[in-house]
């Protein structure tokens, strides 16, 4: 095939553009599209902005036209200004008819662990009691009845993911200040599993759960960036239809789904995570994430659709 040629046929491929995109993950997911046709660029968030020279009014760093779809991997923190213009970015490509996954609406709703619970909630998905107050004095009292109860609860930040900045609360003194939670005090009870410490992650894909395993751990935060263990477990019966159920409720094209089984076996939906890691999951399955990301994402771009 000639230069020009080669040239030709990469502009009639699908253009992909992977926003926050980096590492191990971006390999994946340029590998993936790649092996199906389509062209994938990288472009950090910090490189985009709103322009009218742009195409359709957009800046996307050195491209001059818009992608047919985007995949956001992570959206990184950044002042409220900035992750506002992240987010008003992404609503003008859905707007433009660019399929986006995961959708700027899904990933609000998820970035908001109690707006997310309420989702879960309103779907009829069973759900730890949890509590979102500004008010310490009813963030202590809440905490004195669950303590007297017998119930630990586990303090959350509200914006949050890969089991950082989790506080367990067995006292009342564990209570931090309303300084050390942003002034949100996101509560919810822990969930005795009466098998040490243990959770599970399910990765669902265009409405089916096509991994998922066990976390295990010596500590109760069992997320895998934090020491956990995973360990391959098949996505079926309640586990993978409450993880469907509850990419649903987010109205995400892929997710990871947090759930965990009491001590008798009811199993409750924990989080959803609408920009979800997979290499501690990739690690233990066979199936090809990635692949199967970027073939969900694929089939919304209507010409590559009808053409496969």
């Amino acid at each position: 095939m000639s230069p020009s040629a080669a040239g030709a046929a990469e502009d009639a491929s699908p253009f992909v553009l992977l926003l926050g995109a980096a590492g191990w993950h971006k390999q994946q997911l340029v590998r993936a599209f790649t092996a199906k046709g389509a062209t994938a660029k990288a472009l950090a968030f910090e490189r985009c902005g709103f322009a009218v020279d742009g195409p359709s009014g957009l800046a996307l760093g050195p491209h001059r036209r818009l992608p047919d779809a985007v995949l956001v991997r992570s959206i990184p923190d950044g002042s409220f200004e900035q992750v506002t213009l992240r987010l008003s970015i992404l609503h003008a490509l859905d707007a433009l008819g660019v399929p986006v996954a995961v959708a700027p609406r899904a990933i609000e709703r998820c970035v908001d662990k109690a707006h997310t619970t309420f989702l879960l909630q309103a779907a009829g998905l069973p759900v730890p009691l949890s509590w979102a107050l500004e008010d310490p004095e009813q963030a202590s009292e809440r905490l004195r009845l669950e303590l007297a109860a017998g119930h630990k609860l586990v303090q959350k930040p509200l914006f949050g993911s890969q089991g950082k900045g989790l506080k367990l609360l067995a006292a009342m003194d564990d209570l931090p200040p309303p300084e050390a939670v942003d002034g949100v005090y996101y509560l919810q009870r822990f969930v005795e599993t009466g098998r040490g410490f243990e959770d599970f992650r399910v990765f669902v894909v265009d409405g089916r759960p096509v991994a998922a395993m066990r976390r295990q751990s010596q500590s109760w935060i069992t997320n895998v960036k934090q020491g956990g263990v995973p360990e391959a477990v098949l996505p079926e019966g309640s586990l993978g239809a409450f993880a469907v159920r509850a990419a649903e409720a987010i109205g995400a094209l892929y997710a990871g789904v947090d759930l965990i089984r009491d001590a008798t076996g009811q199993l409750y939906v924990l989080e959803v995570n609408s920009m979800p890691a997979w290499q501690g999951l990739q690690s233990v399955v066979e199936i090809d994430i990635a692949g199967e990301i970027a073939a969900a994402l694929l089939s919304r771009i209507p010409a590559f659709s009808a053409a496969a």
